[in-house]
């Protein structure tokens, strides 16, 4: 089950409802202020979730008026942000690939949120992908490639994450690399670009957040 999230932040609506109607999507859950995006652009989602504290009242009266839209109020009391309980209401109910669109923005606490959370997909092997107009970020804990035809973005960063990465090999990128190990409180590992059809990278230990850019 393909599931998208629509969280709270900046959406670049014709680049989001794009997305929306390409990849048809199993299930549209909105995340508090994600329903005011879907109102404006006339889409329905099947499941809105949070404490609503954020959601216009028209957005989220007009959502409540449907029958079918399942309906799950958070208490505002909480200890997770409203898109990390949906994305752990969404692995529960059997979610297999996760998209998350409205997760970035000039909310700069709320992103870095969002990238943390990406990683609650790791234990359940359960892919999770930030999305916006200019950026797929991705976060793994195993080797993995990415193919020039479906790259998102031009430049390709790798982001050592939560401590230490070992081991890192990198081929058919502008800058490879063969085990190296990648450590904190650096940028080595931006703005890199493949070249080949196929990039690979692999490496031994640690967690990698990829972020994919058009600008």
């Amino acid at each position: 089950m393909r599931y998208l999230i629509i969280a709270g932040g900046f959406i670049d609506d014709e680049f989001a409802c794009s997305v929306i109607k390409k990849e048809c999507f199993d299930v549209i859950v909105a995340a508090d202020a994600g329903m005011n995006f879907l109102y404006r652009n006339k889409l329905k989602p099947d499941i809105i979730i949070g404490d609503f504290d954020s959601v216009s009242s028209e957005a989220l009266e007009y959502f409540k008026s449907f029958k079918d839209i399942e309906i799950c109020k958070l208490n505002p009391m909480k200890d997770d942000t409203d898109t990390e309980h949906a994305v752990g209401f969404a692995m529960d109910r059997g979610a297999t690939d996760i998209t998350i669109m409205g997760g970035t923005g000039s909310r700069l606490d709320h992103v870095l949120g969002n990238i943390s959370v990406l990683g609650l997909g790791l234990d359940r092997g359960v892919p999770i992908r930030l999305l916006d107009k200019n950026n797929r970020i991705r976060i793994y804990n195993q080797d993995f490639t990415i193919s020039k035809s479906e790259q998102f973005g031009k430049y390709i960063s790798l982001i050592p994450f939560m401590g230490e990465v070992l081991g890192v090999s990198i081929s058919g990128m502008k800058y490879n690399v063969d085990n190296l190990d990648m450590k904190g409180f650096n940028a080595r590992g931006v703005s890199n670009e493949i070249i080949e059809q196929v990039a690979k990278v692999t490496f031994d230990k640690g967690i990698l957040v990829v972020v994919e850019s058009r600008d």
